[in-house]
């Protein structure tokens, strides 16, 4: 190999060497927070356990893990006072599920029609912050009345919840669309159908999918409000039936259940927005 050769691939070896150096430092502290998570939440559950064991504090009122565990086993071999676990997680689940993709297609076409409307905004403003400004968790006991113990009251408590911070992302997504973007679209000839579904749409997307991540706790929420106050299957029966017999061990085993449930609908919506936004730049804070 001449020198001139070795000379010119020099700085492409540089640069693989560069580029496997990053990518070998990412994965080490993916690694390393990781492992650094695990131990936190393991030093967490020992030092809990312990603290229960010892008596410093009362394990009837606070339980401890190991006995979390054996109710979850419990529930999970033998089911529960009502019915299969599974059933009352894909109740729950399912009661969530609509609630939650009701009140983000009202969310979002209302946010978009009021962000691009501004007669409609002055007329509908007032009424939203109003309506917005109710705490609508006390809701749930007027949507059991109107709806019964049924799914609907739960749905609706769902739909409230999930509503109103999807709606002001929407809005304010369709707000801050770039004028110059909008404005070329008109010189091109884009009618106002095209500006919203073309320009205005798809720039407010990233706000929509920033409610997303917020709104689908607020579904489980709703949900689990309205079966704790009445139901007649579901987690947060179940959460009820637990408080009723001191059970607090089965308190707790429900919220385990109910995290795991939000950390997997979690994941799976940041593994939608990383495939609807490969086309945005990583943030300068990930490659470190």
């Amino acid at each position: 190999m001449s020198p001139e050769t070795v000379t010119a691939a020099a700085p492409a070896l540089v640069k693989t060497e560069r580029t496997q150096a990053r990518a070998k430092a990412a994965r080490n502290r993916k690694l390393l927070v990781l492992g650094s998570r695990v131990a936190l939440l393991l030093a967490v559950l020992g030092l809990w356990e312990w603290l229960a064991r010892a008596a410093v504090i009362d394990p009837f009122n606070f339980s401890m893990p190991s006995k979390i565990w054996d109710q979850i086993h419990t529930w999970v071999v033998d089911g529960t006072a009502q019915g299969s676990l599974w059933e009352q997680i894909w109740y729950t689940l399912y009661e969530a599920l609509l609630g939650w993709v009701i009140g983000v297609i009202g969310g979002v076409l209302l946010g978009i029609a009021l962000g691009r409307i501004r007669f409609l905004a002055d007329v509908l403003g007032p009424y939203i912050k109003v309506l917005n400004a109710l705490p609508r968790i006390v809701l749930a006991p007027i949507f059991l009345i109107w709806f019964g113990l049924g799914p609907a009251s739960k749905v609706a408590s769902a739909v409230v919840l999930v509503f109103f911070p999807v709606f002001f992302n929407a809005f304010q997504g369709a707000r801050e669309v770039d004028r110059n973007l909008v404005a070329n679209s008109r010189i091109l000839g884009a009618s106002n159908r095209q500006v919203t579904f073309q320009v205005v749409i798809p720039s407010a997307t990233s706000w929509i999918f920033t409610s997303l991540h917020v709104s689908f706790g607020f579904a489980l929420i709703g949900a689990i409000v309205g079966e704790y106050i009445g139901a007649t299957k579901g987690l947060g029966l179940l959460v009820a039936a637990s408080q009723g017999t001191f059970n607090a061990a089965g308190v707790y085993g429900a919220m385990v259940i109910l995290a795991i449930v939000a950390l997997l609908a979690e994941g799976l919506l940041t593994f939608l927005e990383k495939r609807l936004f490969r086309w945005k730049p990583a943030e300068a804070g990930s490659a470190r």
